[in-house]
């Protein structure tokens, strides 16, 4: 959904490259984990906290980050990542 709201908003080259960052983050997120050893069960349960988070703040339409004033909706963005990130680490693994 995230690369939908990127293709659709953006244009030319920064289109481009939102697209090719987005496609190579939970690759590298995954590989990231592997080389410092830690499980990549947590990782992307962060990520996937993460876009979710940042699909309902900004209603699929990611670049009203960078819009004027849109520091309440970067806040509500990071408040709502932690609030799913710990519940789905929850829900995933055992106590």
């Amino acid at each position: 959904m995230i690369a939908v709201g990127l293709r659709r908003g953006l244009s030319g080259t920064a289109r481009r490259a939102a697209l090719l960052a987005h496609g190579l983050t939970l690759p590298g997120l995954v590989l990231g984990a592997s080389m410092a050893g830690f499980g990549a069960l947590h990782v992307t349960v962060a990520a996937a906290a993460q876009w979710w988070a940042l699909a309902a703040v900004t209603g699929l339409r990611p670049e009203r980050l960078t819009h004027q004033g849109a520091l309440p909706r970067l806040a509500a963005w990071l408040a709502l990542t932690l609030v799913t990130a710990l519940a789905g680490t929850a829900l995933v693994l055992p106590p």
